[in-house]
């Protein structure tokens, strides 16, 4: 009988569902949790099956006196090759979400993103539309210069840094993610949507949120002694208070 409690008791608590997931920030995020809702709902069907197929063996033998009939060869195999092909099943289903790699689409905003112990930057290219060029040697977190921006390249003179993320809702947004130091993660959980940042490459990340809102951003990869308070801010604004933001933002200088 414990078999069928444990069972009853682990479904009710998905049925109910005391914690769950915050809502969705976009349709992707959306897709995710119905995969998951279906990738639960067959595994916790199998799981019950499996706990109330054990429970009446057991009460089989001890009514019995004896063990209960061992099963055939095939049905080992026909349950062993159901097993493979609804495993299969369900991660072709999954991994229709990672099949694509982000591309600039015409008109989608470009935002780097520079991650290093442990905060977070954010810069936008400024009115020109072109990012200045970087070098550690110009790395200065107090002065303001974080990403290391050439003080000497024009292009980098209009060049907006935040230590918050904003990004205009409804519209596509691609992240430039950098690394300054170690391995970090970019994770936002209202996307469900992890990123792995490593030094020396620039790792496009594809950004889309559907209602204006203010989202936690952390990282989601052990990067030190002060990973806990890596934090920052995704800030999705409607388009026209975003420009607004863009245009009161005053030119950077070194």
């Amino acid at each position: 009988m414990l078999f069928i409690v444990v069972a009853l008791a682990g479904a009710l608590l998905f049925v109910y569902r005391p914690a769950w997931f915050p809502a969705a920030a976009n349709a992707t995020a959306a897709g995710w949790d119905h995969q998951f809702t279906v990738t639960l709902l067959v595994t916790g069907v199998i799981f019950i099956g499996v706990h109330l197929a054990l429970a009446a063996v057991l009460i089989f033998r001890r009514r019995n006196g004896r063990r209960a009939p061992n099963g055939s060869r095939w049905m080992e195999i026909s349950w062993t090759a159901a097993t493979a092909v609804l495993f299969l099943s369900l991660a072709a289903m999954g991994s229709r979400g990672w099949a694509r790699i982000p591309e600039r689409a015409p008109g989608e905003e470009r935002i780097e993103v520079y991650a290093h112990q442990f905060a977070w930057a954010f810069r936008y290219p400024g009115p020109d539309g072109i990012f200045g060029r970087t070098a550690n040697k110009f790395v200065n977190d107090s002065g303001g210069n974080p990403m290391g921006i050439d003080p000497d390249d024009p292009d980098g003179k209009d060049d907006i840094v935040s230590a918050s993320l904003r990004a205009p809702a409804g519209r596509n947004v691609l992240l430039l993610l950098h690394s300054r130091d170690v391995i970090h993660d970019f994770f936002v959980r209202e996307l469900r949507t992890k990123q792995d940042i490593l030094p020396g490459m620039e790792i496009p990340f594809e950004l889309h949120v559907d209602k204006p809102g203010v989202y936690e951003i952390a990282c989601a990869e052990l990067c030190g002694l002060g990973h806990s308070q890596m934090h920052s801010v995704l800030i999705a604004m409607p388009p026209a208070e975003y420009q607004q933001w863009l245009r009161a933002q005053e030119p950077r200088t070194h």
